[in-house]
């Protein structure tokens, strides 16, 4: 991404208010100090002039909390702010600071809890924040994103107590809002280093002028021995009284469409290794989706998105820019799974009906377990008269390690002959795929963003489209 900081969601801010009615109570500090005047009970027991000194003693530090909590600041006096660190992505630790401004005279020690919904952080966080008078004070803590999407925020409830710690009072911040919870951006930062630090630059840099490699014209020259006669340009050969050959480049501005499915069968659970979360394969392919629009981008072509279920969810015309990878990343950050079969054919007229001109189709699904052939190998077969389909299905890790594992025992030979049949379809169908033109494979989640990002500098190498 060229700046993660236009992703950071502004700072919302707002000054407390009473939480209740009454809202205040009695610090730790009185309840310790009543506790220890239980003690002169004791000596109560032979003299009754004690149990006088104990209701002097509560009285006097009754007192204390009532001025106490008289000169305390008013909650109207204290000012809340939200600050994000970095923007929030699906998987990545993300920081949030809580920043108090004490526009009262005296110091407070305050405790905040975050009212934030549980798909960021499992237990509502709280942190602790002292600030003297006319001072300012923050203080942090980490969420984890387990869901993307516009997510609510909810208020700050405060609990602060003066130097004394003999009254508290209570209160509310009101900084609810909503959030945007985006792909993983630091994945697709990673595949835009890749691609500069890889083949693909320096290819490009060496290839751009050989003859032969693509089909976009450059300029002419002389022919030479081993030039192929299609290329020569007879107008400049009759202008120049000698043979005269036009020179080709890769292609720049070419257009890449990625179409997500986000069915039923892209709603599988698997845990990601390095955070245990539990990350659909929806999830999955919306990285890896961030991660080629911003590798195809990077590289001159222009990319559009298309991302559906029984209707269309999402669809970007083919562009290029920071302003139009932006509005990818928002798009892809909106793509929710759906419960039911996704209508693949109406994401192949979509398409067929908006793109013209010979295009990259990256086609990212899964393949359903039906009788019959599955509608999306249909479809995909149906864009190849037109587009270069790159069909990728993603697998089912548990599937590969039932097949890889002997069986040991009746129940788990069943369960590895239903495995090994799954298996065996599935590559059946891919297989057909492939006779029909259509660059098809099964990838597992995990190594899903890197193989498409390899496959399409592959396809720009050779020129396929």
């Amino acid at each position: 991404m060229n700046s993660s900081a236009t992703f950071i969601p502004p700072a919302v801010s707002a000054r407390a208010r009473n939480m209740k009615r009454l809202g205040f109570g009695f610090g730790t500090r009185f309840f310790f100090a009543i506790l220890v005047g239980l003690f002169w009970v004791v000596p109560a027991i032979w003299s009754s002039r004690f149990i006088a000194v104990m209701f002097l003693w509560n009285a006097l530090f009754l007192a204390l909390w009532l001025w106490d909590l008289i000169r305390m600041v008013k909650p109207n006096h204290l000012e809340f702010q939200r600050i994000w660190k970095s923007p929030p992505s699906l998987g990545v630790p993300s920081n949030v600071s809580i920043e108090m401004h004490n526009h009262g005279r005296q110091g407070i020690f305050a405790q905040v809890t975050d009212e934030l919904p549980r798909s960021l952080r499992r237990e509502p966080p709280t942190v602790e924040i002292a600030a003297a008078g006319g001072r300012q004070a923050s203080a942090g803590y980490t969420i984890l994103p387990a869901q993307r999407g516009d997510l609510r925020l909810g208020k700050l409830y405060v609990r602060y107590q003066s130097a004394l710690r003999l009254a508290e009072r209570w209160a509310v911040a009101d900084i609810s809002g909503a959030v945007r919870v985006l792909p993983n951006l630091e994945q697709a930062t990673k595949q835009t280093l890749f691609l500069i630090r890889s083949r693909q630059v320096a290819m490009e840099r060496r290839r751009r002028r050989v003859r032969g490699l693509g089909r976009e014209f450059e300029s002419l020259r002389e022919y030479r021995g081993g030039d192929e006669l299609r290329n020569i340009c007879w107008t400049a050969t009759a202008r120049r009284s000698k043979l005269i050959t036009r020179v080709f480049q890769v292609e720049r501005s070419q257009s890449v469409w990625i179409v997500l499915d986000a069915g039923r069968l892209l709603r599988a659970q698997i845990v990601q290794a390095s955070s245990s979360l539990r990350l659909s394969k929806l999830d999955y392919a919306v990285d890896a989706a961030l991660a080629l629009a911003q590798v195809a981008m990077h590289s001159g072509d222009r990319v559009g998105l298309l991302a559906y279920g029984r209707e269309i969810q999402q669809n970007l015309n083919a562009g290029r820019g920071a302003s139009h990878l932006r509005q990818i990343v928002e798009s892809l950050a909106l793509v929710r799974p759906e419960p039911y079969e996704a209508d693949h054919g109406r994401a192949a007229r979509a398409i067929l009906s908006e793109n013209k001109r010979r295009s990259l189709v990256v086609w990212i699904t899964d393949l359903a377990e039906t009788a019959g052939m599955p509608d999306v190998v249909e479809y995909a077969l149906q864009m190849t008269r037109r587009h270069l389909v790159l069909f990728a299905a993603i697998g089912q890790p548990d599937l590969n390690e039932l097949v890889a594992r002997r069986p040991e025992s009746e129940e788990e030979m069943f369960r590895y002959i239903a495995g090994i049949e799954i298996v065996q379809r599935r590559e059946l169908l891919l297989r057909r795929l492939r006779q029909q033109g259509v660059l098809a494979m099964e990838l597992l989640p995990g190594a899903l963003t890197s193989a498409l990002v390899n496959q399409y500098l592959d396809i720009k190498d050779r020129s396929l489209i």
